[in-house]
């Protein structure tokens, strides 16, 4: 029995008994399986099964997808973070139609907006049958271990040998199995932190578990620098003195983000440097709120505005009912500023 059977038939074993049941994976549906593959980009599958689900039920097809507006499907985003996946998801929508249906060659999935290497790697295997070797996190982390190896996996050597192994190891006949056993096998069994190496199936023949290079591995060049960033936000609360006294809603001010920054599509209230110093009282509701992003982590202060006029404010605002402040799509840290605000 070679290595390479003997790594992927262990595998596949592993994953008839332990591989996890997930709605995604009874259907050969692509669009089902591309939805799924793109939530599930920097998303716990707990919490993207609940949005896959919501999707699902919103957009059953992908051409109903594709009519959709930005603002809908960023919409039912809201809360997912890295809003760049939902605006590629639907411009992927619209080429598929623009298709004529979904691809069916790893090429043409690669070509779509959005889809690296490994969401086209699953969405071909998983939907087609075509024998392409997935690798992502879970994956590099379960053939460095096993197989001893140090290159950095964010390297472009690192990128091309894992990529290399991971092809060689692939049971063509099983492809779908194989790469979904793998994930698993990485996210339950050689989880990053605290390994169940004392009842993997690996133990015997796994280079770091029997080196004691399990923590060393895998390796990862620094690269990441996050920056801080202070904001501070002001919302406007235009009522008159009838309405609040009943606690009414009343009038906001929002705007679309533009692009080039953080939250590109979504809305927010007014920065503070955007209030005319006479517009009337702040009250501080929170001070620096920490909210932690990729690659920078944000301290946030929050003031209300309570007045019975509308000061005047640069362009690119817009009144909206309080009471509407749910068809907008929300960065998450905004969500959460409002939540603190008084009636």
């Amino acid at each position: 029995m070679t290595s390479t059977y003997h790594f992927a038939h262990t595998l596949l074993r592993w994953f008839g008994e332990y591989g996890r049941d997930l709605p995604w994976r009874h259907t050969r549906d692509p669009y089902a399986i591309w939805l799924s593959e793109i939530i599930l980009q920097q998303t716990r599958v707990d919490q993207g099964w609940h949005y896959w689900e919501r999707f699902m039920r919103h957009w059953p097809t992908v051409e109903q997808l594709a009519a959709a507006t930005e603002d809908e499907v960023l919409r039912e985003w809201q809360g997912l973070g890295y809003y760049s996946r939902a605006r590629n998801l639907h411009c992927a929508a619209q080429q598929i139609v623009q298709m004529g249906g979904f691809p069916n060659s790893y090429e043409l999935i690669r070509g779509l907006k959005g889809v690296g290497d490994y969401t086209a790697a699953a969405i071909a295997s998983m939907a087609f049958d075509l024998p392409r070797a997935v690798v992502d996190g879970n994956v590099y982390r379960v053939l460095a271990r096993y197989f001893g190896i140090s290159t950095p996996i964010n390297s472009t050597e690192g990128k091309k040998e894992f990529a290399l192994l991971a092809q060689e190891l692939l049971p063509a006949n099983q492809a779908a199995a194989y790469n979904q056993a793998i994930m698993d096998f990485g996210a339950i069994q050689c989880t990053p932190q605290s390994p169940r190496c004392s009842d993997c199936p690996l133990q015997e023949s796994c280079v770091a578990l029997n080196k004691d290079r399990i923590s060393e591995l895998p390796v990862k060049l620094r690269k990441l620098i996050v920056k801080e960033r202070r904001l501070a936000y002001i919302y406007i609360r235009c009522r008159s003195a009838e309405e609040r006294a009943v606690h009414k809603p009343g009038l906001t001010a929002i705007r679309r983000r533009g692009s080039g920054d953080i939250w590109q599509g979504l809305w927010e209230p007014v920065a503070q440097e955007d209030v005319p110093a006479d517009a009337g009282q702040l009250v501080l509701v929170k001070k620096d709120v920490k909210h932690v992003l990729t690659h920078r982590i944000l301290y946030c202060d929050f003031y209300l505005l309570e007045t019975d006029q509308k000061p005047p404010l640069p362009e690119g605002y817009e009144w909206v009912s309080e009471q509407n402040l749910d068809n907008y799509a929300l960065p998450r840290l905004i969500e959460i500023l409002l939540a603190s605000l008084p009636d």
